[in-house]
């Protein structure tokens, strides 16, 4: 690709007989990240989180009080990472260009930052089946966001409502499997957890008609149906609109067959979008070349402090 841009390499816009000159002609995909993160904004190198376990079971009064022990939770630590670029421009391009498309390149230089951060935004589902994460340099706990493998520093056993991760393909009663798992998470001391309440489906765009059918409607066209669709003898759908559809293209471009339960206030509380430094646009211009210069530089990273807002089916 041309860099710098010069007007050899873009004579034709330096003459009036083009009758158009694209530039920019296709919309960036729209954004993702404020719909599955918790966005905050931040003014330190990275953020650091602790947790606290919870507080175990009373037991029966016997003359004395017995004192409960607390188990701490994990560590983790996130930490937000430069991205920058630059496009330098010949000045006698920038002169005779005949249609002022080469003066708003620095648009491209916002859409190119704006499509890099979507494509990290779809990481937690992308590699949510991978402990090694761009952002979080130190994760106390070490396991992936969806695993089998979940432990608690708690002295308690993790063989019940520690596992968010599974094979199944997507359908109906997959759907309805997941949702009773969700609902047996434990916390750290493998007690139940009652707010827990998973009502949203994440999957790539190929996925997209097969939970709409599993569901029973479809948000965008707004076709509805309450039957089972494995059934012809008027039997009802259990999951008849349980669930938002999030269709997320970017994770087709990964897998086409994997997808994930969310429970989506949770997913905002412990999936945190970190803003350390907003895109910051600059132009100059070389004293000695007479090249104009124009940049872009950001700051942000993305990670998570607990597990249990997702269950996610890796699909052969």
């Amino acid at each position: 690709m041309a860099n710098p841009l010069t007007s050899s390499q873009f004579v034709r816009l330096l003459d009036d007989r083009l009758r158009i000159v694209y530039k920019d002609q296709y919309k960036s995909l729209p954004s993702m990240i404020d719909q599955l993160f918790g966005v905050i904004s931040s003014d330190k190198a990275w953020e650091e989180f602790f947790g606290i376990g919870a507080v175990p079971d009373i037991v029966p009064f016997n003359g004395k009080i017995e004192y409960l022990s607390v188990a701490p939770d994990y560590y983790t630590r996130i930490e937000p990472k430069i991205f920058a670029g630059g496009i330098t421009i010949e000045r006698n391009l920038l002169d005779n260009d005949r249609y002022g498309v080469i003066k708003t390149r620095q648009d491209g230089l916002i859409a190119s930052e704006h499509r890099v951060r979507e494509k990290y935004g779809a990481q937690p589902f992308n590699y949510a089946f991978t402990s090694g994460y761009t952002f979080i340099p130190e994760s106390e706990e070490g396991v992936a966001l969806c695993s089998s493998s979940h432990t608690t520093k708690a002295d308690v056993s993790t063989s019940t409502g520690f596992d968010n991760s599974g094979t199944s393909a997507l359908n109906k009663t997959s759907i309805a499997a997941t949702r009773l798992l969700m609902r047996q998470f434990r916390d750290n001391i493998g007690e139940r957890i009652g707010d827990i309440d998973p009502d949203a489906l994440v999957v790539p765009d190929a996925l997209y008609n097969t939970a709409c059918e599993a569901l029973g409607y479809d948000m965008e066209t707004g076709a509805e149906s309450d039957m089972d669709p494995d059934s012809a003898n008027r039997k009802i759908n259990s999951q008849y609109k349980r669930f938002k559809v999030i269709p997320h293209r970017i994770l087709d471009d990964t897998d086409t067959n994997n997808w994930f339960m969310i429970d989506t206030k949770l997913m905002k509380k412990y999936l945190m979008w970190i803003n350390r430094i907003a895109p910051e646009l600059e132009t100059t211009r070389d004293f000695e070349t007479k090249m104009f210069k124009q940049s872009i530089y950001t700051v942000w990273g993305w990670g998570f402090t607990d597990w249990r807002w997702i269950y996610g089916h890796t699909v052969s």
